[in-house]
């Protein structure tokens, strides 16, 4: 090894604590920008290749057929701003689908079971399957394409089925299909393709037949732009012939947006942690160059040419933070599979990963700044003199600070707190750069805790409306399985899938002492035209209210007559539906048309719903469904003596309570939750080391006159109060300046959040601060300040008289 080698090994070795430091604060900056900058670069580039290789479609809007001609459809192609367009092509909403029971899928939560209705399906065909022409190209996945007027291909179905039959139960003679693959639209456009001479079967059998086409506009970038173009098509299509339609933003929001929720919050801790490197280096480098002056000198001496002592102490910084940068990329890759996990279905990749690009740019860019950071003071300590920093004994510096002495001697203070409280106006830089640790811990710690309360008030709004008790169908009625399976798994639309009676219920809950309030609500089993596919919605239709539960409206009120409805906002995202528009549902074949008069904030389960009044689906002639009830207790009625008074009610209507119902928890808020406490207790922790180091060095600077005074009678409990008080003013200045500038990063990110998976937050989310919490944010910057402070002071007080006077 080189003299160089072993002066800068020398160096690393006698400073582990401040190599500690600049590692951890290197490798939170580079975990949180790796994962930022990759996952943006990660879900967005698997989409627009798909899009681009698809040919994917801007727009699919589906038209009334009963409205509409296929060339009055066709015609809206000359609409302003259309470039391109595919269609018209025949689709059928809303059929009722059962895999035949020759199918032996082993499925998942989310998949239906051999000889169960699946969701209701739509049907289109295409005048040629997997020929690659026109918009939204289907591309197969698993078997071939259908060829007879027997033969499907379904979106997202278990590929057990291959082969096997399913039912189109909802229309009379219920025709079968062969299942012979499987395939997906990039916008999912429908959820199976049959032949011509399929979709014929269908309409015979009773289907409706309406028309779908397919847009690219000139401008197509935003929503806005996509909302004034469905408004040019639809303006030239024939008056109330509009039903619904899919965007691409949609589409790509669906695949992309939870990991996107993701970047706001990483930028700012990936910001945070790149100030702090550069921050705590300059520290580490600035006071490795004070402390060594005198070996500077020896090196010198010795023969080391400025450019060389320079080289020594830059690479210091170098080598720890290389280590730090080599781990963050790590990490930074390691904690993106749980986020990409999913994003990438049916983009044509199996899996995503970051890209190569971002974990070689993010580490070259962090070690490049590291090394301009660290080269300032490197240069100075090259620039040393020889015989100047070989003097032992310096002419001491004329003292500053001496006003603030004297003015912080007549406070009422012991005499060693106001040492301490002085200290700061004698060394302002130092104070500076203490403060500024600080600061960005209180930021670090503030935004943190700011994001954490949001979180929990999302998970709290996920439970909204599953109070004390909810009274659901007894499990296990007679069903071709055997007892013991829930008679839910059916699909709402099939006959063995047991209701509720609303009115007799209600009215045995009215009975039943404690009950204060409840409501009865279900899956319809009716599909929302123009709704995603690729995300479940349903409709659900409620008998009494529901006000009590703390749904909350973000816009317009709750439905008060027939013909309104409720839509849950992520739901009003995705079809680009505002209060007054109207949307389109269907069940078994019976279109309703709803006007919308509010949008809601439902996070429960996805948040895709349109909420109706029973009565309004009653009195169009379709059939509600109410599967469970939601009770309100009464205040002090104890909840297990309600319970067996209610089952004893609800036991003649094949009813019975269960406690076990509530809104869950969200799988991405708890991963965020995590990652943010992982990131923002490293910066704490980074902050209050960047203390500690600055406290180091200014004691050993300090230990003569620690020796003069401990000469004068100071006791080590005098010493380690001085030295605590000397940072505690400057950490309440920094916490007073950080929290404010904390709570608006949180404010600018948390909305960001939302938007990314297609929520408008309310503020009874985004307002996440009370008193209870800002009070004491307000002195967290004292308390990072003396965390930091802590152990210099203890070795300060530890520090012998003699040594400390030992050059006099």
């Amino acid at each position: 090894m080189s003299a160089l080698g072993k002066v800068v090994r020398s160096g690393v070795g006698r400073r582990r604590v401040q190599s500690f430091v600049m590692a951890l604060t290197t490798l939170a900056a580079v975990t949180s920008s790796v994962l930022s900058l990759g996952l943006l670069s990660a879900v967005s580039a698997p989409f627009d290749h798909a899009f681009a290789s698809r040919h994917g479609a801007h727009l699919a809007v589906q038209f009334d057929g009963s409205k509409a001609t296929a060339t009055q459809v066709a015609a809206t192609a000359h609409a302003a701003g259309v470039t391109e367009s595919s269609g018209p092509y025949p689709i059928t909403t809303s059929l009722d689908a059962t895999i035949g029971k020759d199918c032996t899928a082993t499925a998942g939560p989310d998949m239906p079971y051999a000889g169960t209705a699946a969701p209701p399906a739509t049907i289109s065909t295409r005048p040629s399957l997997g020929s690659g022409s026109g918009l939204d190209q289907i591309v197969l996945d698993h078997g071939s394409w259908p060829t007879t007027a027997n033969q499907i291909v379904l979106n997202d179905w278990p590929n057990d089925c291959l082969g096997k039959s399913v039912v189109f139960s909802s229309l009379p003679g219920k025709p079968s299909f062969v299942v012979v693959g499987f395939a997906n639209s990039l916008t999912s456009s429908a959820s199976g393709w049959t032949t011509s001479a399929g979709f014929a079967r269908l309409t015979a059998a009773g289907a409706k037949a309406d028309s779908q086409m397919l847009y690219r506009f000139a401008s197509a970038g935003t929503d806005a732009q996509l909302a004034a173009d469905r408004k040019a098509v639809t303006a030239a299509a024939p008056a109330d012939s509009y039903e619904g339609s899919q965007s691409y933003l949609t589409a790509e929001q669906q695949a992309t947006g939870n990991a996107k929720a993701f970047v706001p919050f990483l930028i700012v801790f990936g910001v945070l942690g790149l100030f702090l490197s550069v921050l705590i280096i300059a520290i580490v480098v600035s006071g490795a160059v004070v402390s060594a002056t005198r070996r500077i000198g020896i090196l010198k001496s010795l023969g080391f040419t400025p450019s060389q002592v320079a080289r020594a102490y830059a690479a210091q910084a170098l080598i720890p933070a290389a280590f730090g940068v080599v781990i963050g990329t790590v990490f930074g890759n390691l904690l993106s599979v749980p986020v990409l996990n999913g994003t990438s279905r049916d983009l044509g990749a199996a899996s995503a990963s970051l890209p190569l690009w971002v974990s070689v740019a993010v580490p070259v860019g962090t070690l490049a700044i590291v090394g301009v950071t660290a080269l300032v003071p490197a240069l100075r300590a090259g620039r040393l003199p020889a015989v100047q920093t070989l003097v032992v004994g310096r002419a001491p510096k004329a003292e500053r600070g001496r006003a603030a002495q004297r003015l912080a001697s007549r406070l009422p203070l012991p005499r060693s707190m106001s040492l301490g409280l002085a200290q700061p106006f004698a060394r302002p830089a130092r104070a500076a750069l203490v403060g500024a640790a600080v600061l960005f811990g209180a930021v670090s710690v503030t935004f943190a805790l700011g994001l954490e309360a949001g979180f929990s008030k999302f998970q709290d709004q996920r439970g909204a409306g599953f109070a004390d008790a909810s009274v659901i169908v007894v499990p296990g009625l007679s069903d071709d399985h055997g007892p013991g399976r829930p008679g839910g798994q059916y699909g709402p639309n099939d006959p063995r899938t047991p209701h509720l009676d609303p009115a007799k219920v209600s009215a045995a809950l009215a009975g039943v002492p404690g009950t204060k309030a409840a409501f009865g609500w279900g899956d319809s089993g009716a599909t929302i035209i123009g709704a995603p596919s690729g995300d479940p919605s349903e409709v659900d239709t409620v008998s009494g209210d529901m006000s009590w539960t703390g749904l909350e409206l973000i816009g317009g009120r709750w439905y008060s007559g027939p013909g309104e409805a409720v839509v849950s906002d992520r739901l009003a995202s995705a079809m680009g539906t505002h209060v007054g528009d109207t949307v389109t549902v269907v069940q078994e074949g019976k279109p309703l048309t709803l006007k919308v008069v509010g949008i809601a904030f439902d996070a429960y389960q996805g948040g895709r719903a349109v909420l109706v009044d029973s009565a309004t689906f009653s009195a169009a002639g379709l059939t509600p469904h109410i599967d469970q009830f939601n009770v309100e207790l009464g205040a002090n009625v104890d909840g297990p003596q309600w319970a067996a008074s209610a089952t004893a009610a609800l036991v003649p209507l094949d009813a019975s309570v269960d406690h076990q119902i509530n809104g869950g928890k969200s799988d991405v808020v708890l991963t965020m939750s995590a990652l943010v406490a992982t990131l923002s207790i490293m910066l704490l922790v980074v902050a209050a080391l960047g203390v500690l180091n600055t406290v180091v060095q200014d004691t050993r600077e300090r230990i003569h006159e620690l020796g003069v005074f401990k000469a004068l009678g100071m006791t080590p409990r005098q010493t380690v109060a001085m030295v605590l008080t000397s940072v505690a003013l400057t950490g309440l200045v920094a916490g007073l300046i950080g929290v404010p500038i904390g709570t608006a990063l949180e404010h600018a990110t948390i909305t960001p959040m939302g938007n990314a998976v297609g929520m408008h937050l309310p503020l009874s989310v985004t307002e996440t601060y009370s008193a209870g919490l800002l009070l004491p944010l307000l002195a967290g910057g004292v308390v990072i300040a003396l965390l930091g402070a802590v152990l210099p002071a203890g070795w300060a007080a530890r520090s012998r008289t003699a040594t400390a006077l030992r050059t006099e």
